[in-house]
């Protein structure tokens, strides 16, 4: 690791990932900055200098990139079009959203209503974000139509909305090991909604 001070190459990464353990250790109520600047190992300038809007903007930016690396992923989906099963092509696009940050991510917006302002703003500006992943799933089980690996008569576009607006609500409302099992409930309504 760098020494405290020195100028670190992707601070932002750095930071961002820092956070996540903290939060992974902690929850959301033991984000701070001096938090975050401990376990990224760095001068706690850092995380104001990437960050000038403070905090409230750091959580923001780190929601935001982690959905837009799930939005990249979901992209890809479509190309998985008769590989593997439409099941397991739809639960592991469940996964990964489900894996983008967890619960505890999640609820960093709720804790700080500056960062939830900063998101909901991004997100009326275009940012990717769960419409652009339910986009996917539905160009995905389209392309798996017209392979003939989904029915003609599917909706796509529910299907898409049903499985992106489950796990929505799985990452808003599951924060404890004595939740069921998240993945046990999105395998559930895969089956549910493919009929596999």
């Amino acid at each position: 690791m760098s020494p405290r001070g020195v100028a670190v190459p992707d601070a932002r990464e750095r930071l961002f990932a820092a956070a996540e353990r903290v939060v992974a250790q902690g929850g959301p109520g033991a984000l701070t900055s001096r938090a975050v600047t401990d376990e990224a190992d760095c001068s706690k300038g850092l995380l104001h200098a990437h960050f000038p809007g403070g905090l409230d903007e750091f959580v923001a930016e780190l929601i935001l990139d982690r959905l837009a690396r799930t939005a990249t992923l979901a992209a890809e989906l479509p190309g998985r079009a008769g590989r593997d099963t439409v099941a397991a092509n739809l639960t592991g696009i469940a996964s990964i959203l489900l894996d983008s940050g967890g619960p505890a991510m999640s609820g960093l917006a709720l804790t700080r209503p500056g960062a939830a302002l900063r998101f909901r703003e991004a997100m009326a500006g275009g940012a990717p974000g769960f419409t652009a992943v339910q986009g996917s799933v539905a160009e995905y089980l389209r392309a798996e139509q017209r392979a003939g690996r989904v029915a003609d008569d599917t909706d796509a576009e529910a299907v898409a909305l049903a499985l992106v607006g489950t796990v929505h609500h799985l990452l808003m409302t599951t924060w404890s090991s004595a939740d069921p099992d998240p993945r046990e409930q999105i395998g559930r309504l895969v089956r549910a909604l493919t009929g596999h």
